[in-house]
């Protein structure tokens, strides 16, 4: 463990050197470490053996040591899973609390498909490697030993401070749901699983930060097509396979009608100084004028930017036939939409059904653990504690609000008319982004930072 934390300690020196110094705060820094490790170990994906539980015991035992009652913290079985709510009481009860959300499941990882089991967390080359390393037991760990060092520095809030953990994030989100019933009076919530910044692919310096004010809805629509069937030696113009591949193969060729919002402009605007050669340009543009064609063309064709200039709708899934040797009585396909903040799952069910153009192609919302959502406002205070926060500890780095293309727990607060902000403070190179994928991992030079961070963006907004 000594040996980790020095490591984390070089590895900071050297990656902020251009940058502000980090306060000494040891006990959090390899607090914030140790509990990541612990938490990575325990394997928490839904179905038999979910450790979702394991965690929560973990992140309690560590906050009721650190300073918090045991009474303020509850952990709730839900199916196999379980949530967790700790209230750090505040000096002003009229005041409503400020929310930090975050979640302790993990998506499946296969240990013969990396490279080392990704349930053994492993410190190697400056990087914390394991399932949840970066989605997102390290962000968890990080706000818990920010926590209990405030605590322990004498930091009283004027508000009550939660800090919550759902158990099926990356699933059903049942938990997510629960949680956001119980809170829907909070003030603000800061979701620590979302936004971030951005290291150079090259220097490995910072380049900018983002924080997340916005969602797409996430949608699944099933297509399907029935017919009598029949003979295969009997063929006739009627093919429910036929029918239902023509249908998507419109659907392929739609593109829906691309558009910003207040916090996508700012994002184009933003970010297109990083973007190389013609996709910067394409994004100054679009963000002047979003029926530019030429722009739209150019952002269309690059898959990490289509998703941010409208809804998006692509097949995932197809199912036809029963016998080699009949003709298909059904055939079924999943359409999977991410859907641009401010319309409603029906309204973009009904235009594919006009893009499909075939009444024999009947569609069915089968979404599960989705909500529709609308952007989060453009809050001076958190806008004002993210700059403040972020120029302390990375001065010079610019910040700028982003649009999530994926679905998150700010979802299931924004349906309930409370802000939420992705804001972690996590850098990372894009290219090493892993999160849901193989080999998942963080550098770890940022903890010390990320604290920083957390120290000011929380003490800001619960004064």
């Amino acid at each position: 463990m000594r040996t980790a934390i020095t490591a984390v300690a070089m590895a900071a020196t050297m990656a902020i050197s251009a940058h502000a110094a980090p306060m000494e705060h040891p006990q959090a820094d390899a607090q914030a470490l140790d509990l990541a490790e612990k938490a990575i170990a325990l394997r928490s994906v839904a179905g038999p053996g979910n450790r979702t539980p394991q965690v929560a015991a973990l992140y309690k035992a560590a906050l009721v040591a650190g300073g918090f009652a045991d009474r303020d913290i509850t952990i709730t079985p839900v199916d196999d899973t379980a949530y967790l709510i700790a209230r750090w009481p505040g000096s002003d009860p009229s005041l409503k609390p400020l929310v930090i959300s975050g979640h302790m499941d993990v998506v499946e990882a296969k240990p013969a498909d990396w490279q080392r089991d990704p349930f053994k967390p492993v410190v190697e080359n400056g990087y914390l490697l394991g399932r949840g390393a970066t989605d997102m037991k390290l962000d968890g760990t990080l706000a818990i030993a920010t926590l209990v060092e405030l605590k322990r520095e004498g930091y009283t809030p004027r508000r009550d401070i939660i800090i919550e953990f759902s158990g099926d994030e990356e699933t059903a989100m049942k938990t997510s749901a629960i949680i956001a019933d119980k809170l829907a009076n909070a003030d603000l919530v800061l979701n620590i699983d979302g936004g971030g910044g951005v290291l150079d692919e090259h220097t490995g310096k910072p380049d900018y930060f983002t924080w997340t004010g916005a969602e797409k809805t996430y949608a699944d629509f099933e297509m399907t097509v029935t017919n009598p069937g029949g003979h295969s030696s009997e063929p006739r113009a009627e093919n429910a396979i036929d029918q239902l591949a023509a249908a998507l193969l419109r659907i392929q060729h739609y593109q829906f009608k691309p558009e910003l919002n207040e916090l996508t402009r700012s994002y184009f605007l933003s970010a297109a100084k990083w973007e190389p050669g013609k996709i910067g340009i394409a994004m100054r543009a679009f963000a002047a004028n979003p029926a530019d064609r030429k722009a739209i063309a150019t952002l269309t064709a690059d898959p990490s930017m289509i998703g941010k200039i409208g809804t998006t709708c692509v097949v995932t899934m197809v199912n036809g036939g029963h016998a080699l040797n009949a003709l298909p009585q059904r055939a079924t396909a999943n359409i999977n939409c991410r859907i641009f903040p401010g319309h409603p799952r029906a309204a973009i069910m009904a235009e594919l059904e006009k893009v499909a153009a075939d009444p024999n192609v009947h569609f069915t919302d089968v979404s599960a653990g989705s909500v529709a959502t609308d952007a989060s406002p453009m809050r001076p205070d958190f806008i004002a504690a993210v700059d403040k926060a972020l120029g302390a500890t990375y001065p010079g780095v610019p910040v700028f609000p982003s649009m999530s293309s994926g679905a998150s727990d700010s979802m299931w607060f924004r349906n309930r008319h409370v802000p939420s902000y992705g804001a972690s403070p996590l850098f990372i190179k894009q290219s090493e982004n892993f999160s849901h994928g193989l080999n998942e991992r963080t550098p770890i030079a940022g903890i010390p930072l990320a604290i920083d961070y957390y120290r000011s963006l929380f003490t800001s907004l619960s004064h």
